[in-house]
């Protein structure tokens, strides 16, 4: 058992899109909420109905997200803002995240003109359809029902600060700069551990709310992608695949996945004591 702090938290209403840093957060069993927006509650989808990230769209990672009373703001370099009622419901339709099949609420012709001219690409803006369930791998999730939704595959991604340190130290020793905790896109950033003690980690459990971590995150050309400017370079996957390739998972790992068992609608705050237990 070990004693962290959480250092900083993080919600991506809108996936692929910056997120918003939090200074305190309600915990669902679908991840980080706040002002009536969940974390990857909202989605880009092609003609095909299949998720757009920045894995194909590095521009998204100049789309930022606010939350107002009752919209969500969208805006981007040199185009006027774009508000998308909380309230919004259109047409619902199967969409496609990953190998998971679920239904996804059009958000309307305005919101999708606008990213499709900011994307130069075909795209619409999806929210979450709620009276359906995406459930997580039971594999790794086991018999805890978790379940997301627009997430990759789990309602919450845990960082450390001591990680990310630890590779800025590698990267700097090879004359590369160092690089932001926004690379990895973080629901939950620890600090207090020592660098990738969290991969040893079980549960976190802050104030009423108990994480379980279930799966390392492996990681793509998202973490390659300069979220400031949306260049697409090489680090930090070159140095990770030198020390945290993971045959099990066929790539890099950096960070933890988890999922909520106990507290659920609970809050989080910056600064908050975490005790974490660890498996080995």
């Amino acid at each position: 058992m070990s004693d962290a702090h959480v250092a900083s938290l993080h919600l991506y209403p809108v996936k692929g899109c910056r997120g918003i840093d939090l200074p305190a957060a309600r915990v669902d069993v679908t991840g980080l909420a706040c002002a009536g927006a969940g974390d990857r509650e909202w989605m880009l989808v092609g003609d095909d109905g299949r998720f757009l990230t920045q894995r194909e769209l590095p521009r998204l990672a100049l789309v930022t997200v606010e939350l107002l009373a009752d919209r969500l703001r969208l805006t981007a370099p040199h185009m006027p803002p774009c508000d998308v009622r909380l309230a919004a419901s259109g047409a619902a339709y199967d969409v496609v995240v990953w190998r998971s099949e679920v239904r996804g609420i059009d958000q309307g012709d305005p919101a999708a003109s606008w990213l499709s001219d900011w994307l130069a690409a075909p795209a619409r803006l999806v929210r979450f359809d709620r009276s359906v369930t995406r459930f997580c791998n039971r594999d790794y999730a086991g018999s805890t029902g978790a379940h997301t939704l627009f997430a990759d595959g789990y309602p919450i991604l845990v960082a450390s600060t001591a990680s990310l340190s630890d590779l800025n130290a590698r990267l700097e020793s090879r004359r590369e700069r160092p690089l932001p905790m926004n690379r990895f896109r973080p629901n939950v950033v620890l600090s207090g551990l020592p660098a990738f003690a969290e991969d040893h980690v079980d549960t976190i459990t802050v104030g009423g709310v108990t994480l379980k971590c279930v799966k390392p995150c492996t990681r793509c050309n998202v973490t390659a992608t300069d979220q400031a400017t949306a260049r697409v370079g090489i680090e930090p996957l070159r140095t990770l695949g030198e020390f945290r390739m993971d045959t099990r998972f066929d790539g890099v790992t950096f960070g933890m996945n988890a999922v909520v068992t106990d507290g659920a609608a609970g809050t989080i705050e910056v600064g908050a004591e975490a005790t974490v237990e660890y498996r080995f």
